[in-house]
């Protein structure tokens, strides 16, 4: 999926990145942890269902990041992934996840992605690193900035 937008190799780990970290599971989180693993499961079903307004929601309104990308930015990017995959499929791991008195954190992910498209094979698939920082914001985690690159090679 990463491999049909070798072109716009930013947009592509934005929309991967938001995808990954989205996924829900059973039971309303406890504390700030749990909230952001939450918040990485609901983001991961959403990127699985091209369900971009449900991953702009996750991110805050101020969300600015090194590459001068803004929340608009991101969402484009999603766009432009979501049209050029048929289906997209995410693995994601934490790496790590540390909580800065309740109201901040950092998360570290590994996602892998594939995805079915009109190209020559018709597959693609990649693997990226996020570092993304959250600040709780009306009772709500949100992600307000992230770096990314592909996976053993710097974050930008």
């Amino acid at each position: 999926m990463i491999s049909a937008l070798r072109g716009n190799r930013t947009g592509l780990p934005v929309a991967v990145l938001a995808c990954t970290l989205l996924s829900a599971c059973g039971g309303p989180p406890e504390g700030p942890e749990a909230a952001i693993r939450a918040w990485v499961r609901q983001g991961h079903e959403a990127a699985e269902a091209k369900d971009r307004r449900a991953l702009v929601d996750l991110i805050s309104p101020a969300y600015t990041d090194a590459r001068g990308n803004s929340r608009d930015d991101i969402e484009n990017m999603f766009r432009l992934f979501f049209l050029r995959q048929q289906k997209v499929a995410l693995i994601s791991r934490i790496e790590e996840l540390q909580v800065y008195g309740d109201t901040a954190a950092l998360l570290v992910l590994s996602v892998g992605m594939a995805g079915t498209n009109d190209n020559v094979l018709g597959f693609s698939a990649d693997a990226y690193r996020f570092e993304m920082e959250f600040e709780l914001q009306n009772d709500e985690w949100l992600l307000t900035s992230a770096r990314w690159g592909e996976f053993g090679g710097d974050l930008h």
